[in-house]
């Protein structure tokens, strides 16, 4: 990492307030080159708390950007952090209608040149797209990082039409402590404690909203850019990582936006910006690449940015498994287009005799944290005791070239259900001469949504059918001498839900049955394609105090076996504890619990505890917030209970519970 001091432009800082046309202000931070002439406006909006949570990571780049000369603006969505109003639903139409006031905001200050960009990764990703299909006249470009255009099928809600139980719950716990911290009184003066107390009685626990759509409805089409890629007026570079759950989005950006205003970029990542140098990488000149993409757009520079292929992307090389890797071994390859003539659809077909699968309840212990953050423990590990969980077929790659892959594998299964509803997921296993199994990528179905996600449809019990479904995209080369490996299983917890009567299975017949893979031919054209050294600004200088506390485990698996009951306990590791330049102590603890019995599906139940506390000494300020948030099901639907403590000092100034039963309906 080169940290760079000194730059072409020197630059200011200023925190303002942005109006909105109800009354309500926006905190910003703004950091400006010092010049004479106007300049173009980078956008960059989150509910995370630009005076605590995202300082760390704003340093890095909205100075750097600054320095280059570009106004770089990081603001507060409304109800969180600094800024006025009451917190909503995610990218809600009045997030939405705020960012575009603030994109028109930006563009009218003397200081701006009119032209404005957004950028962003996660949420601020989400939001920069969806405000650009809004089209706000002055946003001319985006750069959107790990974000999605689907958000039922591609979000951290529903997959392939069933409940994503590892982050439905986890996120929606998360969303609920966030919601609940107190304003900064060093930043909103003797009112924080009133604003506070008015938010917290508008807190409504996101997971009853999203259990309350369980197809694709309005409710999800909404946000989703999917629904109409024309409305992005707005030049999108999409930017993704093989080790993150939103990479497909990128793809399908180069595939529908026109090819003169688009761009994709997926490296090896997880889910962090490419950049920052966390596992796995090889890290990239992140802010660089972005600086020519700005001033192409913003500024009219003739930079060639545009004569890029549309999608660079990293092919792995194959390695073995491991929960973390610091680099990944591999190449940089360009496509002209996407779908690329240089990638086929190779059919592998599927042999043997039906095999009923009925995978223990427990398989998917094995799968990794649906959204890595380049901890050590969140990738997935030797896959054979999956394997085994599963029914399994193999592909041996002979003694020529590698078989390289590009794009998203897909399968077709001729599947009998003696049960009306049931989930199937398929992994893509590089398999090692001696065994060891590296999990490739994955996809999944619930099998009531295989007409659609817009409505459930029950199987006809003891019927044939075949379905087909994609697995994730990803760039890989199997080397020869090694195998490739599809299995699948009819259960994946606690990433998947599963529902009573899932734990019977279904008889998978392999006569009607294939695995395509996207086999793509190396080009001489892949030569060439570097990236420079990463870069940023000098860090914030957070400080993290030593403690003589035993760190318990990132990932714990618990086996009781006399009960036959599998424990899942997950330390998100989000921040710790951080004491800030400006005298903030912030600390936060959370643990993830999932919980699931062999042989009963209705067992399943999720649990999520947070503890933060934001203390200035020499303002005699000490806020701390605890959440409580859990989920089961029974035959019928979903058991949720939140509950919610704030305290101020030793005094409880806000404690609220909620206990809803919300239908099944499908999911």
């Amino acid at each position: 990492m080169i940290i760079r001091t000194e730059f072409p432009y020197r630059t200011t800082r200023e925190d303002v307030r942005i109006p909105m046309a109800d009354g309500v202000e926006l905190y910003a931070r703004i950091w400006r080159p010092v010049t004479d002439e106007p300049v173009p406006a980078l956008l960059e909006y989150l509910p995370y708390r630009l005076t605590d949570w995202t300082a760390p990571r704003d340093w890095q780049r909205h100075p750097w950007y600054a320095g280059h000369g570009y106004a770089s603006v990081r603001v507060d969505v409304r109800g969180h952090g600094c800024s006025g109003g009451l917190p909503g639903d995610e990218y809600d139409a009045r997030e939405l209608a705020d960012g575009v006031a603030v994109v028109e905001w930006l563009a009218a200050r003397p200081w701006c040149t009119g032209s404005v960009g957004m950028f962003g990764i996660s949420w601020g990703g989400f939001n920069s797209l969806q405000i650009a299909a809004l089209a706000p006249g002055p946003l001319k470009a985006v750069v959107t990082v790990c974000s999605t255009d689907d958000r039922y099928d591609n979000d951290v809600h529903y997959t392939g039409g069933s409940v994503l139980a590892v982050d439905m719950h986890a996120w929606a716990a998360t969303m609920l402590a966030f919601a609940s911290r107190p304003p900064d009184p060093l930043f909103v003066g003797d009112g924080w404690r009133e604003q506070w107390l008015t938010r917290l009685e508008s807190v409504e626990p996101l997971i009853h909203t999203w259990l309350s759509h369980q197809t694709r409805d309005a409710y999800w089409r909404h946000g989703s850019v999917c629904e109409d890629y024309p409305a992005i007026g707005a030049a999108v570079l999409a930017v993704g990582g093989w080790h993150d759950p939103y990479r497909d989005s990128v793809l399908r950006l180069v595939e529908h936006l026109p090819a003169g205003r688009v761009r994709g970029l997926i490296g090896p990542w997880s889910h962090q910006y490419p950049d920052r140098g966390l596992p796995p990488g090889p890290a990239i000149g992140f802010l660089q690449e972005t600086l020519r993409w700005w001033d192409h757009w913003l500024k009219g520079a003739d930079n060639g940015v545009m004569s890029e292929p549309p999608l660079r992307a990293w092919i792995s090389g194959s390695h073995p498994p491991a929960t973390v890797y610091e680099e990944l071994p591999g190449r940089w390859v360009g496509e002209k287009a996407w779908p690329s003539a240089s990638v086929i659809p190779v059919p592998y077909g599927l042999q043997g005799a039906p095999v009923l699968v009925a995978s223990p309840q427990h398989t998917g212990m094995d799968a990794g944290r649906f959204l890595p953050f380049g901890n050590e423990a969140d990738l997935p590990p030797d896959q054979r005791e999956e394997d085994a969980k599963s029914a399994c077929f193999e592909f041996p790659v002979g003694a020529g070239e590698p078989v390289e892959i590009l794009g998203r594998p897909s399968v077709t299964l001729r599947l009998r259900l003696d049960v009306p509803y049931g989930q199937v997921v398929a992994r893509l296993c590089d398999v090692a001469p001696d065994g060891a199994s590296t999990l490739i990528t994955r996809g999944a179905l619930n099998l009531s949504a295989r007409r659609g996600r817009e409505r459930a449809v029950p199987w006809p019990v003891g019927a044939y059918e075949d379905v087909t479904f994609e697995l994730n995209g990803i760039g890989h080369a199997f080397p020869p001498g090694h195998r490739i490996r599809l299995a699948v299983s009819s259960a994946y917890w606690p990433w998947i839900w599963p529902r009573a009567g899932s734990e019977a299975g279904w008889t998978l017949d392999p006569a009607g049955s294939t695995l395509t893979l996207p086999i793509r031919t190396p080009s001489p054209a892949d030569e060439g394609i570097v990236f420079e050294a990463p870069e940023q600004a000098e860090p914030l200088g957070v400080a993290f105090p030593a403690t003589l506390d035993e760190p318990r485990p990132e990932r714990l698996v618990v086996r009781d076996v006399a009960r036959g009951t599998w424990r899942l306990e997950v330390d998100p590791r989000y921040g710790g504890t951080r004491v800030y330049p400006d005298g903030l102590e912030f600390s936060e603890d959370a643990l993830e619990v999932y919980e699931i019995q062999d042989a009963d599906p209705l067992s399943a139940r999720t649990r999520s505890e947070w503890r933060i506390r934001l203390h200035r000494p020499e303002l005699g300020w000490d806020a701390r917030v605890e959440t409580r948030s859990e989920i089961s099901c029974d035959e019928g639907g979903f058991l949720t209970s939140n509950e919610v403590v704030c305290r101020e000092g030793g005094e409880v100034v806000f404690h609220r519970t909620w206990e809803r039963r919300l239908p099944r309906t499908a999911g």
